[in-house]
């Protein structure tokens, strides 16, 4: 049996120019000043431990960037550093943190509170996890509204609703009375989001935000990101194991594995002609579940 890096080798749909599900890619925009950046990235353990190997990530306004790698790969670790929300037990031992410009990478929480939620949104695989399920979904986006957007308390109700209508969410009023409980993933993770946007960030951090939900769904949250970009000229980090997603939705992308970023570059290129072996069997292992569907389109 062939390994999995030559079955991908052989694949012409994997290595054939002008396939139009892959994003275009343009160099100029790389000129722009990143609006979220690590430099030289360094996350260790208390107990000395390095976990992430000096990584360098950077996007700019309006651009889409996929983050892939299996569990454990340092992606989350990463991007954690990025929001400034790093797991108990681990901290940042090297490089820069910047967030339009400005080096966070040892600032204390209240300099973080001006930026996260402001200029830095994020949204995570499990939403039920990140929504209180004791309160209805309404008073909390409207709280979120409230506290990081300043948004006065007479005009957060109908921003709520403006919030979560532009969203694609039907009878807004209805799902703004509900609870966890009454609300399904999909639904879920578009108020999410809202909370994420209430005070409209420059930055879109989704880490695995499209993993739980089924076929469907994924796609309309995938649309949804591609129009909020659009729209806002929104920066998004798209983190997933899920090559066919990061396919869908990112002009640029950049491979991890243990700790490190072993290739990057224009998510056409990488997907037709990966150029490091961990990549090469990524795609592989992916061309089963309908990657090469998505190169062909």
């Amino acid at each position: 049996m062939p390994r999995l890096r030559d079955r991908v080798a052989a694949s012409p749909s994997l290595t054939t120019s002008g396939a139009k599900g892959v994003p275009s890619f343009d160099e100029a925009s790389l000129v722009a000043p990143a609006v979220a950046a690590v430099r030289g990235l360094r996350v260790s353990t208390l107990d000395g431990t390095e976990l992430v190997h000096g990584v360098d990530l950077a996007v700019r306004p309006g651009e889409a960037l996929g983050v892939v790698g299996e569990s454990g790969s340092g992606k989350t670790l990463t991007c954690r550093a990025l929001l400034g929300i790093l797991p108990a037990g681990t901290r940042i031992t090297g490089g820069a943190v910047l967030i339009e410009g400005q080096d966070l990478a040892h600032a204390d929480e209240r300099a973080w509170r001006d930026v996260r939620g402001r200029r830095l949104g994020a949204v995570f695989q499990d939403p039920a996890s990140y929504i209180n399920p004791a309160v209805r979904v309404g008073a909390q986006l409207e709280e979120v509204l409230r506290v990081t957007a300043g948004v006065p308390r007479r005009q957060t109700r109908e921003r709520a609703r403006e919030l979560l209508d532009s969203l694609g969410l039907r009878d807004v009023d209805l799902v703004l009375r509900r609870r966890v409980g009454e609300l399904s993933g999909g639904m879920l993770q578009r108020v999410l989001i809202a909370m994420a946007l209430a005070a409209d960030p420059a930055v879109l951090i989704a880490d695995e935000a499209t993993t739980a939900l089924d076929v469907t769904v994924q796609a309309e949250l995938l649309d949804l990101l591609r129009d909020l970009r659009r729209e806002r000229g929104l920066a998004l980090i798209l983190v997933s194991h899920d090559l066919a997603v990061v396919s869908q939705v990112c002009e640029r992308v950049l491979v991890f594995r243990d700790g490190a970023i072993v290739e990057g570059g224009a998510t056409a290129r990488v997907l037709r002609a990966p150029g490091h072996p961990y990549t090469r069997e990524l795609l592989a292992a992916h061309a089963e579940y309908g990657l090469e569907r998505y190169l062909r389109s």
